[in-house]
């Protein structure tokens, strides 16, 4: 299996050089026309020429906005963490929700108690002998 390993490395790079060049724009493409670049990656793929030099030299690369590094822009722009328990919006959602959930919750045990008063009812009249039919569910 190890064996394989080069050759899909270098299968991966070219296609990945290939993709980039397709995808980058006319005017970011440096030194030769992006169809003549498509052609040197493809026709020098399998000796890693042609992907390097599309990578080292093709394409223009930019800095990221505002000049600083990745690692520089989120040292920059950190949010600090609230725990659960200390945000007070979390806590007001909280609240939010189980004051819905009471309301149904008190519909639920409302109607239950009705559908067994009802029953309760329906019982008492058939063990007195007032109706002879039994209930219809």
């Amino acid at each position: 299996m190890l064996r394989y390993l080069p050759f899909l490395l270098v299968l991966a790079l070219w296609i990945y050089a290939f993709i980039d060049c397709l995808n980058t724009p006319e005017e970011e493409v440096r030194g030769l026309p992006k169809v003549v670049w498509v052609i040197i990656i493809l026709l020098f793929g399998e000796v890693l020429v042609g992907p390097v030099a599309w990578l080292v030299a093709g394409k223009t690369r930019h800095a990221p906005a505002g000049g600083a590094t990745p690692s520089q822009w989120h040292r920059n722009h950190r949010t600090e963490f609230v725990a659960p328990d200390d945000n007070p919006e979390f806590l007001k959602s909280l609240k939010d929700e189980n004051k819905n959930e009471d309301k149904r919750d008190e519909k639920l045990l409302k109607d239950w108690e009705a559908d067994l008063r009802r029953r309760e009812d329906e019982l008492k009249r058939r063990e007195s002998g007032e109706d002879p039919q039994p209930p219809q569910a």
